[in-house]
This record gives structure tokens, C-alpha cells and sequence, in this order.
């Protein structure tokens, strides 16, 4: 049968009616199918809202074998030909199977073969991708075909380009030669419109099956510049994981000098992947790093080892390691969780020659220790083996930990006690062990305790009343005798009785004009414990706590078990509050403590001076939220008996919004520091150009921290940057000058350019890391990311 020529109305008339019955016919049917769902789950609410069930015709991507079975429509202004041989349609030229569909001037379809041929002004729409150019030649059923002169979108990614011609290898995977790709967004308003930054090459393979591009014999161009040759490159198509190389790392350090690293990424499975970095470094070699992650049902971890053979700077071979476990066992007890961590480096000048290796590695107190843990109703128990690894430095020793190899602690905390009585139980036993090389100033030994608390929170209202007690026993035996009256273990028994209290006074009032809400709150904390000598016993794992707020109203002077404090003391403090009677947020808080000690301190720790009995220093602290912009907070320490301030620190920032924050800070211990800090992110190109978007996108930063110290006269820590971040590319440029010890100091300069949907590009190091971990609020900016398009978009 011939095809005659028909207007175009009559068919599109025909084909809209048909469209609009089944559209509806297809929202009855939902419509039906989720009141009955909801029916069925809740009869009685008949006002809940209507909740359509999903449908394989609204999926974003049709599967292959359904649009195989899906018929072919053709629509046009005219159409000739015979129907099984073939077809031609021109004028408006239309063609449309599952979520392809093919617009041109004029287009020829054979239905014995399935082939496809349009010339002029061509359009393809295969699900979410859209493709334009002059002429096409398609297998609609293999997708087979050559697309010539085309622009090409990508909707995933609104990844786009343009190419000489395109071959189609199947639904999915196509070879653009003499092309490009690029996910900056085109400006149509603008006529000389390039993108920032873009691939170009002679040859380019998309597979959107395994989200990955390959660009061979090109480019990668910024801002019409080539900055890299491309002889051959492997990128993501979306944020998906792949094998291959990353953009290589390019510095300058003072003390490595210039470097290059080089990273491979290897995908090794979905649970499991590894980087692989070889480093060239000037001054000082060859040093490869290497990270292996993995993430089982039961268990996870990383595996990190560093190697630098033959090191310039020290003549030596250098080396780290560090692994990082955690595991869940089930037994018939209940599930254990495990935790290893491991952190070793191969010498003392590790933390300095190396002061940014990650897993805290460059830290001079290195930690390795294996945890098991288990918990039932009210009962915890865990088991723990803790190694030091202690980096000196012949200017500033360190007294090395003891190592636990190792502690078993058990404890019971019952959440329901009879008559509002909060009760805990803990036990433990540690066998310490000292570094051999400081054998004649520790002493190994094993120490057992048991601590029992019971009080009685008393609570409402207008105020609490908690009293205390506490048990603690304990049992040390040493590996020598060290006591002074020769025996080789000791034991203690001590009680130590509190009483905390506190009332709470609020008034309405206002003030310029806010409705606030003011509190006064006087607290009172006393707390008893008998002398027992123990300066004999070594400081195992205690330390003496700082004098703050959190500690003033504790019960022990020391945290640990060690040293247990012979107090006879009363606390008394006041804290006042404004609160906005809005919204309940705190606008301004001031506290004062004092302590008032009824006896001569006598346990001490070794090298402190005991404290006498009378009033101790005065605390002070407050903060004031001036307005959602302006924050300050400060806490000051002073001696009354000698009329002078101990110590004291200083904050404020000022944060009107988004990527704008200043923040300054002042830091003072008599006769130890001074120092003055400085933090900020600003946008620079406010003088020139209009608010940025939302993400801060079109617009120059400036981005910093300095540290002065005021004793010495000099900069500890310097982080100076710029960044600009425009619609789809961010860079960076940051100079850091960090002190690593008292008379040694390292620089270096970071540059990063971060290309939406690349990696970044980083020279010297990742910059970003510098800037989360040294400035105060620091705001990660970032270009704008397009929402990905959908194949429904694409009908019209």
C-alpha cells in the first residue's frame, strides 16, 4: 500500500487525542491502584495525602529489550512510500521508538532493515543525551550508525561537545573523532561564548555503560591555553569510581625542594581500591606511597606504607606504615567489635622531614593498639594492648608513655535503679610497661582498681541538689622496688564524698527593643576526700586537668587513676544568661567560680607545687552573640592575691554570610606565650562585580591565617591564599609557612585547579587540606554542579 501525502494537523490531531486518552487511562489506573494501597495500610485515615506507586513507564531509562519490542512511530508534514520497504517523511520529519526519538527536515526509515537516514537540522534524544547535526545514518534496532558535524549533551552530566562526526556502536557507546568535552554550561546570550576549560582530541570513545571517557592524541585545554598533551586519557563521565591516573601533583618545598608525584588509582573492586603515588623529590630522591582500602559485611580498613630508599637529606633509607581495623564478630555471647590500629615510621626525624603525612604520622608520640570490646544490658567490657613509638629530638626530650600491654576493664552501669539513684561499677587491671631507654626513670608495673559511684540527682525547675560518693581501690606490684620502704606493691583505699547544687532565677526582659529572657544561676560545689600519701606511685596513665570551667567543679584535680586528690574544698560560681524569648536562642552568657580550699594541698603531682589552703585564682568567662554576624568569647584566669592576670584567650568573628568570615584571637600565659591570630575568607571582587551565587560561584577570595607570637617577635604560622571560582572550573594558590619545631620551620606553595567533573589539578600538595585544618570557619567554595536532565525533558 502507498503512502499519500496528509496534512500535518490531521496527524497530529490523531496522535494528540490518542496521547491525552492515554494519559489519562494512565493516571486513572494510578490514581486507583495507590487509593487502594492506601485503603489496605489505613483504612481510617481517609485525609492522608495520595502516594502514586511507581511504574516502569516512568523509569528514567528504558531497558534494552523492552524498546526492542516497542512499535516505531513516524510523523511529519508529508510522507510517501511503501510501508514494509520504504518510508519517507518530510517537513518536521519525526521518529520515536521507547526513549529515542529522531527530528530532521527529512528522513527515510526502511522497516525491513530498521535503517534510518536524516539530513537537516537532525535531532536525537536517546534517553536523557540529545544530539545535533547535519546528517544521520542510524540502525534504530543495533543503534549502529555515523553522525556527521554534531553537537552532543550528555544528560547525566550535562556533559556536552562538538565533533566531526560521531560513530554510534551500540545504545551506549560511540567514538567522537576530531571532537571535544566539556561540563562548563553554554551561554547562549553570548555569541563568542568558549568553554573554560575543555579536551579536545582527534579521537574520543564515550561508554556510558562503564561511565568512562578515553581521549586520545589531544589536549586539555584552560582558557584556550593546551596545559597538558593528551596522548592518552581516561576520565569519569559522573562521580563514579575508575582505574587509571590522576592528575600528577606539582611543588616546591623548602625542604624537599621541587617534586613531582604522580598518582594511580586502581579500582580493584567495588568494596576494595588502592592509590599508588611514586614521588620524584629533588633534594632528596625517589619516594613511593601507597594506600590500599577495603569494606567487607563484617569488617573494614585502610593499609597505608610509605618507602624512600637512599633519602639525600638523611643518607639513609626511610619508611612508614600504618593500618587502620575494625571488625564485628558475632558470638554466642553477643558481638565483640575490633579495633587495630598500627602507626610505625623508621626514625626520629620522620615528623620532620615528612610533616604532612596523613594518619597522624607526623605527630612524635605514634600510638599502636588492638581493642576488643563487648556489650550486654548494662555490662562493658574491653580489652586493650597499647605500643608507643616516642620520635626525641636532642633540643626537646620527650618522657615516653608507658605502654598497656595489656588493660582489661569491665563496667556496670544500670539505667533503672530503685528510688531515682544513679549507680556505676567499673574494674580494671594494666600491666605498664616502660621504654627501655628510660628504665631508671620509670617503673614497670601492674595496677588494679575498682571505682564505685552512687548519687541521687535531685532535680526540678528552679534548680538540682546531687549528692555523691565515690570507692576507689586500688592494688599496684611493681617489677622492682621502688617504694621508699622497700616493698614491691601498695595498695589504697579512698572515699571521696561531693555535693553539687544550683538554682536557677529567670525575669523577663527587654532590651533595645528584644524581648529576652535572663537567668541568674548560682551553683555551689563541695567535695571531700581524706590524705593518703602517694607520691611514691608512679604516674602511670594520669595527668593534672587544666583549670577551666569543666574542671572547677570536679571531684579530682587529675584525670586517671594515679593520683587521687586529698580535696576539702567548696566551689562557688554564677552564671547569667540572655536568652531571646523568640526563639530560645542564648544571646550573651558571663560566669565567675571560685574555689575556697579548707586545707594545704598535699598530693601533688611530681615537679608541682602543692597549692595552699585559702581562695584560688578567679575564673571569668563569657560570650556575647551581638547578632547572628558578630560572636565573641573569652576566659580569663586571675591571681587576686598578687593583683595580675595568669592567663587568658580571646575570640570574636564576624560572619555576615556565606564565604565571608573574619575571626581574630588573642592568647596570653604570663611568662610562657602571647600570641595574636588572625583568620580569614573574604571575597575580593565585591569592588567589581555583583553578589555570587549561592555556591560562591564567579568570584575572587582572599583566604588566610597569621599567628604572631608576640614574645618572640615573629610568625609561627603564615596561610596566605586566593581562590576564584567561576561556573565550572575552581582555583587556588595558597603559601603556607608552618613551624614544625622551635627553630625549624617549612614553606611551601600550593596551587590546585579543580575542573567540574575532572579531578582536581594540584601543585605542591591539596591546598583545600591547608585551609579546612588552619582557618577558623573556612567555607569550601566550589563551581555550581547542573542538575542532571531527564529523557522526559526531551518530548515536545
Amino acid at each position: 500500500m502507498d503512502f499519500v501525502k496528509r496534512p500535518r494537523a490531521f496527524a497530529s490531531q490523531r496522535l494528540s487525542q490518542i496521547a491525552q486518552s492515554a494519559m489519562l487511562c494512565l493516571m486513572a489506573s494510578a490514581a486507583s491502584q495507590s487509593l487502594w494501597a492506601q485503603s489496605t495500610a489505613a483504612a481510617a485515615d481517609w485525609n492522608g495525602p495520595l502516594v502514586l506507586q511507581s511504574s516502569s513507564a516512568l523509569q528514567e531509562q528504558i531497558p534494552a529489550a523492552q524498546a526492542e519490542q516497542s512499535p516505531i512511530y513516524l510523523s511529519g508534514d508529508e510522507m510517501d512510500g511503501q510501508q514494509d520497504t520504504r518510508v519517507r517523511v518530510r517537513g518536521d520529519a519525526r521518529l520515536r521508538r521507547a526513549a529515542t526519538a529522531i527530528r530532521a527536515d527529512e528522513l527515510t526509515y526502511e522497516p525491513q532493515t530498521s535503517e534510518a537516514q536524516a539530513t537537516g537540522n537532525v535531532i536525537i534524544h536517546s534517553d536523557a543525551d540529545q544530539y545535533r547535526g547535519q546528517q544521520l545514518q542510524l540502525n534504530i534496532d543495533t543503534y549502529k550508525g555515523t553522525f556527521e558535524q554534531v553537537k552532543y549533551m550528555l544528560g547525566a552530566t550535562r556533559a556536552h561537545g562538538e565533533a566531526e562526526r560521531v560513530d554510534f556502536l551500540d545504545r551506549n557507546r560511540y567514538i567522537v573523532y576530531e571532537g571535544d568535552y566539556t561540563t562548563c554550561q553554554r551561554v547562549d546570550s553570548d555569541p563568542n561564548w568558549t568553554p573554560a576549560w575543555r579536551i579536545r582530541a582527534k579521537e574520543m570513545t564515550i561508554d556510558r555503560v562503564a561511565d568512562v571517557g578515553v581521549a586520545r592524541n589531544g589536549a586539555l585545554e584552560f582558557m584556550g591555553i593546551p596545559v597538558f598533551p593528551v596522548p592518552y586519557l581516561s576520565f569519569p563521565l559522573s562521580d563514579a569510581r575508575k582505574s587509571g591516573f590522576l592528575p600528577p601533583t606539582i611543588g616546591l618545598d623548602s625542604v624537599s625542594g621541587f617534586q613531582y608525584s604522580q598518582p594511580y588509582y586502581w579500582n580493584i573492586a567495588p568494596n576494595r581500591d588502592a592509590t599508588i603515588t611514586p614521588t620524584l623529590m629533588a633534594r632528596r630522591g625517589i619516594d613511593l606511597d601507597g594506600k590500599f582500602r577495603y569494606l567487607e559485611e563484617n569488617y573494614s580498613g585502610e593499609v597505608m606504607g610509605r618507602y624512600m630508599p637512599s633519602d639525600s637529606l638523611r643518607k639513609k633509607d626511610r619508611w612508614s606504615a600504618a593500618l587502620r581495623h575494625r571488625q564485628i564478630s558475632q558470638t554466642p555471647v553477643g558481638a565483640i567489635n575490633w579495633d587495630a590500629s598500627i602507626n610505625r615510621v623508621g626514625d626520629n626525624n620522620y615528623w620532620r622531614d615528612f610533616p604532612r603525612s596523613s594518619y597522624g604520622l607526623a605527630d612524635r608520640l605514634l600510638p599502636s593498639n588492638l581493642n576488643a570490646s563487648w556489650g550486654q544490658d548494662d555490662w562493658t567490657v574491653y580489652m586493650r594492648a597499647l605500643k608507643w613509638q616516642t620520635l626525641q629530638d636532642v633540643d626537646s626530650i620527650i618522657l615516653p608513655p608507658y605502654d598497656m600491654l595489656p588493660q582489661l576493664h569491665a563496667s556496670y552501669t544500670p539505667w533503672n535503679v530503685k528510688g531515682g539513684f544513679d549507680f556505676s561499677f567499673e574494674m580494671d587491671t594494666t600491666s605498664f610497661r616502660a621504654d627501655s631507654e628510660f628504665a631508671n626513670l620509670l617503673t614497670d608495673g601492674t595496677r588494679s582498681y575498682a571505682l564505685a559511684k552512687l548519687s541521687r540527682p535531685m532535680l526540678a525547675p528552679q534548680g538540682f541538689l546531687t549528692p555523691a560518693v565515690e570507692l576507689h581501690a586500688s592494688y599496684y606490684n611493681f617489677s622492682s622496688s621502688r617504694l621508699t620502704d622497700g616493698y614491691k606493691t601498695y595498695s589504697r583505699v579512698l572515699p571521696t564524698f561531693s555535693l553539687d547544687s544550683g538554682l536557677v532565677f529567670e525575669r523577663d526582659t527587654n532590651l533595645l527593643g528584644r524581648n529576652l529572657q535572663q537567668t541568674l544561676e548560682p551553683r555551689a560545689f563541695y567535695t571531700y576526700t581524706p590524705y593518703k600519701n602517694q607520691s611514691m606511685l608512679p604516674m602511670y596513665d594520669t595527668g593534672e586537668l587544666d583549670f577551666t570551667f569543666a574542671s572547677i567543679y570536679s571531684p579530682n584535680s587529675y584525670v586517671g587513676q594515679d593520683r587521687i586528690a586529698d580535696n576539702n574544698l567548696l566551689t562557688l560560681g554564677l552564671t547569667s544568661r540572655l536568652i531571646s524569648a523568640d526563639n530560645g536562642a542564648e544571646l550573651a552568657r558571663a560566669s565567675i567560680a571560685q574555689r575556697l580550699r579548707f586545707n594545704d594541698q598535699r598530693v601533688t603531682a611530681p615537679g608541682v607545687e602543692p597549692l595552699d589552703k585559702g581562695l584560688s585564682d578567679i575564673l571569668l568567662g563569657g560570650s556575647v552573640n551581638w547578632t547572628q554576624r558578630w560572636a565573641t568569647s573569652g576566659v580569663v584566669q586571675y591571681d587576686h592575691d598578687q593583683r595580675r592576670t595568669v592567663r587568658y584567650t580571646l575570640n570574636g568573628h564576624y560572619k555576615p554570610g556565606d564565604f565571608k568570615v573574619l575571626s581574630a584571637g588573642y592568647r596570653m600565659k604570663r611568662d610562657a606565650s602571647k600570641q595574636v591570630e588572625m583568620g580569614w575568607q573574604w571575597p575580593i571582587s565585591d569592588l567589581w562585580q555583583a553578589s555570587p551565587s549561592s555556591n560562591g560561584a564567579n568570584r575572587w577570595y582572599s583566604v588566610g591565617r597569621l599567628n604572631y607570637s608576640m614574645q618572640d617577635k615573629k610568625l609561627v604560622d603564615t596561610i596566605i591564599g586566593v581562590e576564584y571560582s567561576a561556573c565550572c572550573w575552581t582555583g587556588r594558590v595558597v603559601l603556607e609557612r608552618l613551624q614544625n619545631s622551635w627553630n625549624s620551620s617549612n614553606t611551601r606553595i600550593l596551587f590546585q585547579l579543580e575542573l567540574t567533573g575532572l579531578s582536581g589539578i594540584n601543585v605542591g600538595s591539596n591546598p583545600l587540606n591547608t585551609l579546612r585544618t588552619n582557618v577558623p570557619y573556612y567555607q569550601e567554595i566550589s563551581p555550581a554542579v547542573p542538575e542532571p536532565s531527564s529523557r522526559f525533558n526531551q518530548y515536545d
